[in-house]
């Protein structure tokens, strides 16, 4: 059984064709859609027509890229403590079972 889908996703007035899981499209479409009002954003406030739809969608791009990075500085530093923690529980409880022989 084929799990993909053709869709058409609309980037800045834009379409393009793509194979996408079925389980994935609706993030796809939403991703599309974020994408799309942060263009518009940038474009209402700028509110330069000289401008090409290219500079606003690589604003958008960045602005995204910037909280990705963001997001991943702080789950990392989640994750490692998390590691540490257990890390650390696992050295007491060790520490325990040695006192005990």
């Amino acid at each position: 059984m084929d799990d993909k889908l053709s869709i058409k996703v609309n980037l800045v007035d834009r379409y393009y064709p793509l194979k996408v899981d079925r389980r994935d499209e609706e993030k796809i479409r939403k991703a599309a859609k974020l994408i799309n009002e942060k263009v518009l954003q940038y474009k209402q406030r700028y509110n330069d027509n000289d401008k090409d739809m290219q500079d606003f969608l690589a604003m958008a791009a960045l602005q995204f890229v910037i909280k990705n990075l963001e997001l991943e500085d702080v789950f990392g530093e989640q994750v490692l403590n998390s590691k540490l923690s257990e890390l650390n529980n696992d050295l007491e409880q060790f520490l325990k079972e040695e006192r005990v022989l």
